[in-house]
């Protein structure tokens, strides 16, 4: 970085004279540092896998949770700083809540997005605050079918049909990329998720380490819990 432009560094609100807000590439580099995340679109349904990073021999992976339900038919998990996503899932739940006291129906997922976007870009135009260290998916099903949308610290989003961040994401994307089809089965959409996974990294993958959670049609919310992942990384 040149001295010119060192001096739009540390203020979020400025551009640089290349079109630059530093704050805001600073907090997606943490997001690349973030622990290995996925999100996959199957026939009717969502699915998440959630890779747990292993900084310690002595952590415990049953405290570190990073795929959480925020309706019977929306879900999300995250990937960069946990305490920025605990805040943003904490405004996920209050949305839902506020829509379904003024309007007595379930909110559309793309207005949530929408509106958790809007929240998130705020933190890209005032002084005295950063942006969220944080990429969240979310994803579920409504009126308008399944979708799966992620958001950025700069406000911005889009809907895929996967998508991966995170460490090694750019291996895991391009092992998405050619062999994702359209209208798989939920076991065929796990077995792509954990294949991916194990793309991102040279350590034995155990069920400790991994959180898999499923929002199918006509289905709540489910995670799956430790014997029935161990079943499919040995499938």
């Amino acid at each position: 970085m040149t001295d010119e432009e060192s001096s739009y560094d540390e203020d979020i609100t400025i551009f640089s004279p290349q079109g630059r807000l530093y704050q805001v590439e600073y907090a997606r580099e943490t997001v690349r540092k973030g622990a290995t995340t996925i999100g996959i679109k199957f026939d009717d349904g969502i699915m998440f896998i959630a890779l747990k990073n292993e900084f310690s021999k002595t952590v415990e992976f049953i405290s570190i949770e990073k795929i959480f339900k925020i309706d019977n038919h929306i879900a999300c998990t995250y990937c960069g700083l946990s305490a920025d996503a605990r805040q943003l899932i904490d405004y996920l739940i209050e949305e839902i809540q506020i829509n379904k006291i003024w309007y007595d129906e379930e909110i559309t997922i793309k207005i949530l997005v929408e509106n958790l976007c809007a929240y998130i870009n705020l933190f890209s135009r005032y002084q005295s605050v950063r942006p969220f260290g944080v990429v969240m998916f979310i994803g579920g099903i409504d009126s308008k079918g399944s979708c799966l949308f992620t958001t950025d610290p700069s406000g911005s989003f889009i809907e895929y049909s996967a998508i991966c961040e995170g460490m090694k994401n750019e291996t895991v994307t391009e092992y998405l990329e050619k062999n994702y089809k359209k209208n798989m089965s939920v076991e065929k959409a796990i077995m792509l998720g954990l294949n991916a996974v194990k793309k991102a990294t040279s350590k034995k993958i155990t069920p400790e380490k991994l959180e898999i959670g499923i929002i199918e049609k006509n289905k709540s919310f489910k995670k799956l819990n430790q014997d029935e992942i161990k079943k499919h990384l040995k499938g």
